[in-house]
């Protein structure tokens, strides 16, 4: 239990470091940004009509001639405050704004995240242990396609098909046009966010589906899985004594990294299907120089994905007892 606490230390240690590196990395490639600040914010058409000391002020609001060091300092302070600062298209607090749109993306990612860990896994055993048959085959054609799939195309095929075509769910958003957020029901949200939903989840079934898949194919020609048969059991008893575990942990890993794949591909999906979540919210804040929110998206997704990895680490010594019996004897 002690070395347990250890190791999950040192991991909030190196998650606070990326962290403040991810930051960093952040603010540097917002500095380096050729777009004017004045201009995108203000107008050009506004700024034209503004006298030299009005416009004096607004460098000094924006902090143009300050350099990028103290800016990020002084941003980095404030951050780690509580205060995010303001987002200049929504006219709220950062914090604020991303609470909103985090709780419209988070149970989507969330559906996407399990369905396609779940079928991904599954899909891989009966891709190893049938390997070199027609499933196999299949599956593996399956996944391979996926792969090589734009998340953002396969979006497209998906609303051209149920939405435009079949016309069985609704063309975008999360909930229906012209209705009264007291009158959305749940059953709204979840036809609204199957199409979004389905597409995150064929995107991210392919890469734990071809992994487990080799895992398993190595499990079935093991010593200790031909020694199980020898004693009478049958290959699906095997399996789930013997194969389970071994497959696990690497799958485990992989679904936990997925994390920040299935982020990445909700800001393309979401964008498709007008999708209020925070994924949109951070195109449109970079196509619309809303820096402050920009900013804090990118921290809080980060977080996020170093979150998955920690629960992952923590998770480890449950799936395997190899690594529970090390940090016990530690």
């Amino acid at each position: 239990m002690k070395r347990l606490g250890i190791t999950a230390a040192k991991n909030l240690i190196r998650m606070a470091v990326l962290l403040v590196l991810v930051s960093g990395a952040a603010f540097f490639l917002v500095s380096v940004s050729p777009s004017d600040p004045l201009k995108t914010n203000v107008g050009q058409a506004a700024l034209g009509s503004m006298s030299q000391e009005q416009i004096a002020k607004l460098e000094e609001y924006w902090g143009v001639d300050t350099p990028p060091v103290k800016r990020f300092f002084s941003w980095a302070s404030a951050f780690i405050k509580g205060d995010m600062g303001t987002s200049l298209l929504y006219r709220q607090p950062v914090s604020k704004v991303i609470a909103e749109k985090l709780k419209s993306s988070l149970w989507l990612m969330a559906i996407a995240w399990v369905i396609s860990g779940t079928m991904g896994f599954l899909l891989g055993i009966l891709a190893g242990v049938n390997r070199g048959k027609l499933i196999d085959r299949l599956i593996s054609g399956y996944a391979l396609i996926t792969a090589s799939t734009p998340a953002f195309w396969l979006a497209l095929m998906l609303l051209m098909v149920f939405a435009v075509w079949l016309k069985v769910l609704p063309i975008g958003l999360s909930v229906p046009i012209g209705t009264e957020a007291s009158a959305v029901t749940i059953g709204d949200r979840i036809l609204h966010g199957i199409l979004p939903a389905v597409t995150l989840s064929l995107t991210g079934i392919s890469g734990i589906a071809m992994h487990t898949r080799e895992k398993m194919a190595e499990v079935m020609g093991s010593d200790y899985m031909m020694f199980a048969k020898a004693r009478g059991e049958s290959k699906w008893q095997a399996i789930r004594h013997h194969g389970l575990r071994n497959i696990a942990l690497p799958a485990m890993t992989l679904q936990f990294a997925s994390i920040s794949e299935i982020f990445g591909g909700s800001v393309l999906v979401e964008q498709v299907f007008s999708y209020p979540g925070l994924g949109q919210a951070a195109i449109t804040a970079g196509l619309g120089g809303d820096i402050p929110l920009l900013l804090g998206i990118a921290v809080i997704s980060a977080a996020i994905v170093f979150m998955g990895n920690f629960t992952a680490n923590l998770l480890y010594s449950a799936v395997d007892p190899r690594i529970r019996i090390g940090r016990d004897q530690a």
